[in-house]
C-alpha cells in the first residue's frame, strides 16, 4: 500500500519561514552591529612629505602651524620615476568638528584629476588666499566643495565637505617648505 502524502498546512509554512528566517537575521545583527566610533589614527606623515619634496617636479604643499586638535589620518606620494601615470601628493586631516580636508596636487592632466578629487565639480566663482586666486567649484550633489589652482607644472586642490570659508582657511596654512 502507497503511503499518502500528507497536505502541507499554513503552520508548515511559517515553521519553513523561520528556519530561514532565523539565520538571515543572526547574520545581518552580526555584520551590521555598531562597534562604536574608532579611535583616529594619526598617521606620521612628515617622511612622506620629506619624499615627495625631494622627488617632486613642482613645490610639494603641506599645511603649517594648523591649529590644535587637527588630526592627519592619510598621506600618499605616488611618482611618475617609480611607476605611477603621474606625479601625486596627497594629504588628508580631521579637524577638531571631524570634518575630513584634503590637499592633493598632480601634474597629470587637470581635467580628469580635478573631476576626480572634485567628485565631477562645477565652478562656483574665485577665492583670495594669500594674494593667489583659485577657482571655487563645487560636487554635483552640492555636498564637496573645492578651491582649484592651475599652474603650469602643477594643479593643487583642497577639498572639504566644509564652506568655502574654511577651504580658504585651510589653504592659507600650505606652504612649500
Amino acid at each position: 500500500m502507497a503511503k499518502q502524502k500528507r497536505q502541507s498546512t499554513p503552520g508548515d509554512m511559517v515553521r519553513s519561514m523561520a528556519i530561514l528566517m532565523i539565520p538571515l537575521v543572526l547574520i545581518t545583527i552580526f555584520f551590521t552591529r555598531n562597534t562604536g566610533d574608532a579611535p583616529v589614527e594619526p598617521v606620521d606623515w612628515q617622511p612622506v612629505l620629506t619624499s615627495a619634496r625631494e622627488e617632486a617636479p613642482y613645490p610639494v604643499l603641506a599645511p603649517t602651524n594648523l591649529p590644535e586638535g587637527w588630526v592627519p589620518t592619510r598621506v600618499t606620494w605616488e611618482a611618475e620615476k617609480k611607476g605611477a601615470e603621474a606625479n601625486r601628493w596627497m594629504l588628508g586631516w580631521l579637524d577638531p568638528q571631524q570634518t575630513y580636508f584634503a590637499v592633493e596636487q598632480s601634474d597629470a592632466a587637470p581635467g580628469p584629476f580635478i573631476d576626480r578629487v572634485g567628485r565631477e565639480p562645477r565652478a562656483e566663482g574665485t577665492s583670495q588666499v594669500g594674494g593667489q586666486e583659485w577657482e571655487r567649484q563645487v560636487s554635483e550633489d552640492g555636498r564637496t566643495r573645492t578651491l582649484v589652482q592651475r599652474t603650469e607644472k602643477v594643479t593643487t586642490i583642497v577639498a572639504a565637505d566644509a564652506p568655502y570659508e574654511a577651504l580658504e582657511a585651510f589653504a592659507g596654512t600650505l606652504s612649500d617648505s
